[in-house]
């Protein structure tokens, strides 16, 4: 399922240093020197991360330029710079380097596909007469609020992603109709007590051959369920978003 386009924090590594009493002068010598090199390692810590930054946003376009046009309408630079967003952090989340010429091409592309792929489903959803009411909006923004500790680390999520409060709300509803939609016209096939019991016999073998214990089959049964029936859900959604393409008028700018 889609996930909101907002709030991919950026974690700043940081040292703490605990000041221990010392019997000698010697050990309180060493104390200091692990103190400053402590401070050291964090102060390149956090230039490296600055670095990175900058690179990643050397990536994002300017927020009014036209990226595509899909059915006449507009997906504009703040749109694509909120998803490239998203999709660096996975990237750094996985331990990989999201600038690198390679990476940079594959999240370009991976950012254009799902934002035409979301535009043409929220274009659908709207001829079905999906809606988000102002409520729902509103209790998923306070639970989204909630995520933070205090209002400054909430709007210092904002301006990372790119959003303020207007295109957040914006977002949140979008999401909303999106799930809707999903729910109400992606419905995948019964998931089988035989489709359940083959993933669970692989399951079991690759333990076995690790030589660990698989636990019984009633234990995972109904997660392995909704696995299969999530796994189902997003072949039929790929499926569906290819065939919207294909009637689709779809002109990339970037």
């Amino acid at each position: 399922m889609k996930k909101l386009m907002y709030p991919f924090l950026l974690v700043l590594i940081s040292a703490v240093l605990a000041a221990c009493g010392a019997d000698d002068e010697s050990k309180s010598a060493d104390k200091k020197e692990e103190a400053k090199t402590a401070e050291t390692e964090q102060q390149d810590q956090q230039k490296q991360m600055e670095e990175m930054q900058k690179k990643m946003d050397k990536q994002k376009l300017e927020e009014e330029k036209t990226v595509a046009i899909v059915n006449n309408q507009e997906i504009l630079g703040r749109e694509y710079n909120s998803v490239l967003t998203s999709s660096q952090m996975m990237y750094q989340q996985m331990g990989q380097d999201p600038t690198t010429k390679d990476a940079a091409e594959k999240i370009k592309k991976q950012t254009l596909d799902s934002l035409v792929g979301q535009t043409l489903l929220l274009q659908e959803a709207d001829k079905k007469g999906y809606k988000a009411s102002d409520e729902e909006v509103k209790k998923q923004l306070e639970e989204t609020k909630g995520q933070f500790k205090n209002d400054k680390e909430f709007e210092t999520a904002m301006k990372q992603a790119g959003l303020n409060p207007d295109s957040l709300e914006k977002e949140i509803a979008n999401n909303i109709k999106y799930t809707k939609y999903i729910e109400g016209e992606i419905k995948p096939e019964n998931v089988t007590d035989a489709d359940i019991q083959k993933f669970y016999e692989e399951y079991a073998s690759q333990g076995g051959a690790e030589g660990q214990e698989p636990p019984k089959l009633e234990e995972v049964k109904p997660q392995i369920k909704q696995q299969l029936e999530q796994q189902k859900q997003q072949e039929m959604l790929v499926k569906h978003v290819e065939d919207l393409k294909k009637n689709a008028k779809i002109d990339i700018k970037v």
